[in-house]
């Protein structure tokens, strides 16, 4: 009997039958890179969670944990998966304090969810966060890769928000850090050690979250250029001025075309501002900032509100899903490096793409110095699976050559076999494989996926 077959029977006493999955269809969905699990298990409860990580350990079986699935293509390929933990029975808000402005919910529930819930309670209230996939995207899923959009120039990331989780480690046990005051941390802070960490420490079940009352009102400007550097040099002046967006995104003509934007049809390059907040506010920045864009080269000043000004957003948010949707062989990127630099690394991009012979989409955070780029690799991937290599190392020393790095956030798993997804080693890459083996010597916890292979 193979030694699955006889572990079977713990793990249905402890989630119950119809909570163990072994329909072939039903794994091969849940395949990573290639790997399929052997079964897909879904507790209930915290205490469910505990157990079957508790005998995944004693048995030493790997265990993948998932939500709905949105960032299973990124990170390293799995060592070994035995298991899927799936989070989505944990779908509940535990304690909603709009008074104290704070939330906690178990990781299983989505963004989608919980933001249409906060916008019920009094005059609106809402998690600022706004990750890829945000519909979709489970709290667990987005807190353990400290998943962010654009709108993290303003409010932060997951980071900035979250002041307490409950997490079950490798030994079962159940770890609560923080709570609902800001001001609740002593000794190690666990909860900024789970944010990020693509569940290859401890497995998130409860988080609680910062809330803020929704904005009186939600602007975008939309601004096209010619030139890069006059894009670039604009965003730069916004960023520095007295005025407080929320977001300040770079998109290159490709993004533009893809996104089928129907306000803006001129320029080579456009700069999107989004606003938040009191309406006279909002107002006033609309009209002093379209001045200032009049004085700096703008073909054309568009304003986005309501329905528009969503609608935009979700597409930028949402752009690889989109791809997807459409059958584009893509591979992506995420780069980071110094805010001043945005300008010579979106050109660099640009130059290598077009001397290689491929298209090349860029959407840039140019107030937090990151860049998702988006390579067309058209038909036949794995015959230029060389070709592909060759660019992605080019692209990874743009990025270091500008005090950054390099991260690949999508490709095919013949290209992955072939380089670190996280990029050069570094020196931090050492500390996490000193935490990863106090924490989970048996290395249960998707194995093989975070930085340095851990």
């Amino acid at each position: 009997m193979p030694r699955m077959e006889k572990l079977i029977p713990r793990l249905k006493e402890i989630v119950g039958e119809a909570h163990l999955i072994r329909d072939p269809d039903k794994l091969k969905a849940c395949a990573v890179d290639g790997k399929r699990p052997q079964a897909i298990l879904s507790p209930g409860t915290i205490g469910e969670v505990s157990k079957v990580v508790a005998y995944a350990n004693e048995q030493s079986l790997t265990l993948l944990p998932m939500g709905n699935g949105t960032k299973m293509g990124m990170s390293g390929i799995p060592k070994k998966m035995d298991v899927v933990l799936s989070t989505l029975r944990l779908n509940r808000m535990t304690d909603c304090d709009c008074e104290n402005l704070t939330l906690s919910a178990e990781s299983g529930i989505p963004l989608g969810e919980v933001q249409k819930r906060l916008l019920q309670e009094g005059k609106g209230y809402f998690l600022p966060l706004d990750p890829p996939f945000t519909e979709r995207a489970t709290l667990g899923g987005i807190v353990a890769t400290n998943s962010s959009g654009p709108r993290r120039l303003l409010y932060g990331t997951a980071r900035d928000l979250i002041i307490g989780t409950k997490a079950v480690f490798p030994n079962g046990d159940v770890v609560a850090s923080g709570g609902k005051t800001v001001k609740n941390v002593s000794g190690y802070d666990m909860c900024k050690l789970l944010i990020g960490s693509y569940g290859t420490l401890g497995i998130l079940c409860e988080i609680t979250f910062k809330l803020l009352p929704l904005p009186e009102r939600v602007t975008t400007l939309l601004l096209p250029f010619v030139r890069l550097e006059e894009a670039v040099q604009f965003g730069r002046e916004i960023l520095q001025s007295q005025y407080l967006p929320s977001s300040i995104e770079i998109l290159n003509e490709m993004v533009v075309k893809k996104i089928k934007s129907p306000i803006v049809q001129q320029g080579n390059y456009l700069v999107a501002i989004g606003l938040d907040g009191v309406a006279e506010s909002i107002e006033r920045q609309v009209s002093e900032i379209g001045e200032r864009a009049k004085k700096s080269s703008a073909l054309e000043i568009a304003v986005l509100a309501s329905e528009t000004h969503s609608s935009f957003w979700k597409a930028i948010r949402d752009f690889s899903e989109g791809l997807v949707e459409e059958g584009s062989n893509f591979i992506s990127f995420k780069s980071n490096f110094l805010i001043s630099r945005c300008g010579e690394v979106m050109g660099s991009y640009e130059k290598i793409a077009k001397e290689s012979g491929v298209d090349c989409g860029l959407i840039c955070h140019s107030g937090n110095g990151m860049l998702y780029s988006y390579v067309f690799a058209g038909k036949g991937v794995r015959s230029k699976k060389e070709f592909l290599l060759n660019l992605i190392r080019e692209f990874s020393s743009v990025a270091v050559k500008n005090e950054g790095h390099l991260i690949v956030e999508s490709c095919p798993p013949g290209i992955k076999k072939r380089i670190d997804v996280w990029g050069e080693p570094r020196g931090e890459y050492e500390i996490m494989r000193r935490l990863k083996k106090e924490i989970d010597p048996k290395g249960i916890l998707n194995p093989g996926r975070f930085v340095g292979g851990i």
